[in-house]
């Protein structure tokens, strides 16, 4: 190979150390008092990572309160499903109660419970009396003393009655 060829293969590092850097041109101010263009430039990537990560967290605090409230409604449906188990559990031991009840208090029942708690047994023919009520069927209620007041207040029925024809 020749030496033309060799320079090629030298690494970038050689040729670096070997020539200088070129200097960067300062930049130039406009006469409207307006910051150089390369600050601008970096001040509007500042502000679009800045606006993207304020958007990335607010998207993430969306994402998060939205798993919250599905979580807080599934719990809330789990809770709802087992009261009305329980509703449908009671309600059916409400019927077993109720048929038991009635059972208990048929006349067979009372009956039994009459003769074998209570000592108490059938009565026999001989053992009915009738009675004789030397008064008539008729109730009487005797008149209560009427008030001033009650007075006065028939007075007026009386004669708005009376007056109504």
């Amino acid at each position: 190979m020749n030496d033309d060829a060799m320079d090629y293969y030298f690494s970038g590092e050689e040729l670096m150390d070997e020539t200088e850097p070129e200097p960067v041109p300062a930049p130039v101010r406009k006469s409207g008092g307006s910051k150089p263009q390369q600050s601008q430039g970096g001040e509007s990537r500042v502000g679009s990572v800045l606006a993207i990560i304020f958007v990335s967290v607010l998207a993430a605090a969306l994402l998060g309160a939205v798993i919250y409230a599905l979580d807080k409604r599934n719990t809330l449906y789990n809770k709802v499903s087992s009261l009305n188990n329980e509703l449908h559990l009671a309600e059916a031991e409400n019927v077993r109660l109720q048929s038991e009840l009635e059972s208990q208090m048929s006349a067979k029942n009372v009956e039994d419970y009459a003769e074998n708690v209570l000592g108490m047994r059938k009565i026999d023919s001989s053992q009915i009396e009738y009675i004789k009520i030397r008064t008539g069927d008729v109730v009487t209620i005797p008149d209560k003393k009427e008030s001033l007041l009650t007075k006065v207040k028939n007075f007026f029925d009386e004669c708005v009655e009376y007056f109504r024809g």
